[in-house]
């Protein structure tokens, strides 16, 4: 049901945006579709999928970065506490654990309702974000999986920052 009426007017899809923000910076890229499309990007510490999907029913250009990283069955229970550690602090966008998968992912959208166009700079800013928070708290999830450590340690650990010089 809609609460307001407009007219059908022709878009600019926001994947096409998405596509030239991916050629411009020589990152790998496949269009699945018209609705879907997967960017490979590398980060510091790990390859990122980010995979942008256009949702037009409901007007929003949705962003699914995942990261090799498989949480094992024992370590889940863990996991789902520092990711609810992590999105309290979180400003925009969440992180979500695919339990069948076992995979963790940052998801956030861009909401383009009212035949709004998305812009070379929402893209790269939804981009940017969703690398920059999953390289900030990549290693938290690492110290919860591989060393079993407790998620309040993991992510105290993953947030210091240290100055200066060895």
């Amino acid at each position: 049901m809609s609460l307001t009426a407009y007219a059908d007017e022709p878009r600019i899809n926001p994947l096409d945006v998405v596509e030239r923000l991916a050629s411009g910076n020589d990152w790998s890229f496949e269009r699945a579709g018209e609705d879907e499309i997967t960017i490979m990007v590398t980060g510091k510490w790990t390859d990122y999928q980010l995979s942008y999907t256009w949702m037009a029913d409901i007007e929003a250009l949705h962003l699914a970065c995942a990261f090799d990283l498989r949480v094992p069955e024992r370590r889940r229970a863990e996991v789902q506490s520092l990711i609810s550690l992590i999105n309290e602090r979180l400003w925009v966008g969440h992180f979500d654990l695919w339990t069948k998968e076992g995979i963790v992912m940052y998801r956030h959208a861009l909401v383009l309702a009212g035949a709004a166009e998305a812009s070379g700079k929402q893209c790269e800013a939804l981009l940017g974000t969703a690398l920059d928070t999953c390289e900030r708290h990549f290693t938290a999830f690492q110290f919860v999986v591989w060393a079993g450590k407790a998620a309040r340690e993991a992510l105290d650990a993953a947030m210091f920052d240290t100055s200066g010089e060895a």
